[in-house]
């Protein structure tokens, strides 16, 4: 079996080439330890905007079209050679089936071909990994809020692999909710940054549900919010009555994302720790990025914020989590397999 034939030794500082193919990024980037030696992005984003969001068959194809072009660029700009990388890390779910099967394909070739270990990753813990690439120096405990397109949550970091979930959606997550407001005010694809910049134009006028501020612990529910932005601006429609759209994302993005800091604060205190991280494509949000900063701020708090090309996909998080299951010797079989959907519980 080719897991048994690789060398197993683990390095203090491997070079870890990283895959991402779960949605429309085809991503490749090196680390060597913690530092970023290169990261590569090709996205399909403007072909898929014709179609109001992401076709899965069209995803694939673009994927397969330019990913040895991206990995090879990736190594080329980090100035490493083939025979000097370590591991290679891939996401392995959850993503879309199509996608995630070219980059794992792709993987698993390169990792037999070189003789090193796969490491199968989970894409949700890229996302918390990518922390570490902002702070190589960062340790457990800490809280993380976690604000992506699949999902939202608030976790305790009890140590680099292992999370305590404290809440989560009870439906859609904040990602997803932002894609569907946003075609409801017929908003182009990507629904998140669009919302942004029209909520810039608005203001906090139009009443929307509390998100379940004062209860549900640390639990969030957006599938109201979206349904009180559909209620809100058909009932306007059908009237005839004029509203202001950005007034509508103004208020749509204070609510969905205020109770995300809210209750982060609330589970530093409760836990007792000093640092919050955060990870995720929703923590792109300049609104959101502008809340924790000044929240976190005022409460004497060390806030751990990627930038925003690190908060979306990309490969150096894929590469950051693969270097944290390659120290514990958590190598993958070739008989890996995509996985369209992961609970959050899985891994975590």
């Amino acid at each position: 079996m080719y897991i048994d034939t690789v060398d197993k030794t683990i390095k203090a500082e491997p070079v870890i080439l990283g895959i991402e193919t779960s949605c429309d990024e085809t991503a490749a980037s090196v680390i060597q330890g913690r530092t970023i030696l290169s990261d590569e992005i090709a996205s399909s984003a403007n072909i898929q905007a014709i179609y109001g969001g992401v076709v899965p068959e069209i995803a694939s194809r673009a994927h397969t079209d330019v990913i040895d072009l991206v990995v090879k660029s990736a190594l080329k700009k980090a100035g490493v050679t083939l025979e000097q990388i370590d591991a290679v890390a891939v996401t392995y779910g959850a993503g879309l089936l199509g996608a995630l099967l070219v980059g794992l394909s792709y993987a698993k070739s390169f990792a037999y071909a070189l003789n090193v270990p796969l490491i199968g990753v989970n894409h949700i813990r890229g996302h918390l990994a990518a922390a570490y690439l902002v702070e190589p120096s960062l340790k457990p405990p800490f809280v993380t809020l976690l604000a992506s397109g699949g999902h939202t949550a608030i976790l305790y970091a009890e140590s680099e692999e292992k999370f305590q979930i404290l809440g989560a959606t009870l439906d859609d997550a904040a990602g997803e909710a932002f894609d569907k407001v946003a075609r409801i005010l017929s908003l182009p694809y990507p629904g998140g940054p669009n919302i942004e910049n029209l909520a810039k134009q608005g203001k906090n006028t139009v009443p929307m549900p509390k998100m379940l501020h004062g209860d549900g612990g640390y639990n969030f529910s957006y599938s109201g919010l979206k349904t009180s932005v559909i209620n809100y601006c058909h009932t306007k429609e059908m009237k005839g009555e004029e509203y202001s759209k950005a007034d509508v994302a103004h208020s749509f993005q204070c609510a969905a994302l205020d109770v995300l800091v809210e209750k982060t604060l609330k589970a530093v205190k409760e836990k007792n720790v000093t640092t919050v991280t955060v990870g995720g494509g929703v923590a792109a949000n300049g609104y959101l990025r502008e809340k924790l900063q000044t929240a976190c701020e005022k409460e004497g708090l060390h806030l751990v914020l990627p930038p925003k090309r690190y908060c979306t996909d990309n490969a150096a998080m894929i590469a950051s989590e693969g270097l944290i299951q390659y120290k514990l010797g958590n190598f993958s079989d070739l008989s890996l397999n995509a996985k369209a959907s992961i609970p959050l519980k899985a891994e975590l």
